[in-house]
């Protein structure tokens, strides 16, 4: 079998990071691959590590014509049977299938975008639930959306030096990650902090928003409590270091670090958006908040600090659901069937254009 995955992506971000290890992985199981993405140094390192050719596009705007040229010749030259464009810009320029070479186009939205940049794919794979029943109210065809989890191999780092961010050692910590986007939440999380006053913050994370909610801190008076991080490659050693992770998104399609957490052993506190609320089964490997209030988010934060018992059993059942559904194994596993079932049936990798959503011409 012989796939090709293309990604815009940005400089930072989960679906990037994921992207990166699910190209890793399947490499390990002997899959051959070819990855066409921005150019970005250390994420073209790690592709050709792992033994997967990384060819550089530029995925730019309307006026972009090099992009779909690099798509078609790839294409051409490395003749897929799959090729997974993901997210809606990579999608836009992926090419038809010539007469020569039919493949499976299989579109992998990771968010709520509009169903109107997939309608050429010929499957879709999404990672929850309700994104799949988001498509399926769209017109899309039931069988032709298949939910594929996303996955995390298993790591783990020396915990991070509370001393380097002026944070007590005895002090509860409070560990959040994320762009600093107004759909994270982070201002409903420092509101929370004015109920939690023995608690610390770490935010790592950047973007536009990081002016405001630093003031925003302030003006609240917890900026003496929380820290702004910046964006981190160290995860690991930023959860081996906090006691509760909390994800206070107003929106979230899947929710990586709900996984990460998980596998990290932190228990976590989350805003029921919704894909924290299709992973998590509250009470059992995590605890649920509406979304916006952040007097039931410090509540909550606080019922764990005086509950080491409970949190001690949403960790063990955290890591157990980390280890059934959401390791590297079993994740790539389900990818792996996924894709022979969908070339096994398509007779000759027929890849005809999609006329509507949906549906097939």
């Amino acid at each position: 079998m012989r796939i090709l995955q293309a990604m815009a992506g940005g400089e930072r971000g989960g679906a990037e990071a994921f992207f990166v290890w699910l190209c890793r992985s399947l490499a390990g199981r002997g899959i051959d691959q070819r990855a066409v993405l921005r150019p970005h140094s250390a994420r073209e390192a790690a592709l050709r590590d792992a033994g997967v050719d990384a060819v550089a596009a530029a995925f730019g705007g309307p006026l972009d014509l090099f992009t779909p040229r690099t798509l078609r010749r790839e294409i051409e030259h490395f003749r897929p049977d799959i090729v997974i464009t993901w997210m809606s810009r990579a999608t836009a320029f992926c090419p038809a299938a010539s007469p020569g070479h039919r493949f499976l186009h299989l579109g992998a939205p990771t968010g709520y975008y509009d169903p109107k940049y997939y309608r050429r794919c010929g499957h879709l794979m999404v990672t929850t639930a309700d994104l799949k029943r988001f498509f399926v109210e769209s017109g899309w065809v039931d069988a032709r959306v298949s939910v594929i989890p996303h996955f995390i191999p298993d790591r783990c780092g020396a915990p991070a030096s509370r001393a380097a961010f002026e944070t007590p050692e005895d002090a509860p910590l409070l560990l959040a990650l994320g762009r600093l986007h107004e759909t994270k939440g982070f201002d409903v999380l420092l509101e929370a902090m004015r109920g939690l006053t023995s608690h610390y913050l770490w935010i790592g994370g950047s973007g536009p928003l990081e002016g405001d909610l630093k003031q925003r801190a302030i003006d609240l008076g917890v900026g003496d409590r929380v820290r702004f991080l910046g964006w981190r490659d160290d995860t690991p050693s930023l959860f081996a270091a906090a006691d509760v992770f909390v994800c206070s998104s107003r929106r979230e399609s899947f929710g990586l670090m709900v996984v990460e957490a998980w596998m990290h052993r932190v228990p976590i506190v989350a805003a029921a958006a919704e894909g924290p609320a299709d992973l998590i089964d509250h009470g059992v490997n995590g605890l649920l908040v509406p979304k916006e209030e952040s007097a039931a988010l410090a509540g909550t934060i606080s019922r764990l600090a005086r509950d080491s018992a409970l949190a001690r059993r949403l960790v063990a059942s955290g890591r157990d659901t980390y280890e059934r559904v959401y390791a590297e194994d079993a994740g790539c596993r389900r990818y792996i069937e996924l894709f022979e079932g969908l070339t096994a049936s398509r007779p000759g990798h027929d890849n005809r254009q999609v006329d509507q959503v949906g549906g097939l011409r």
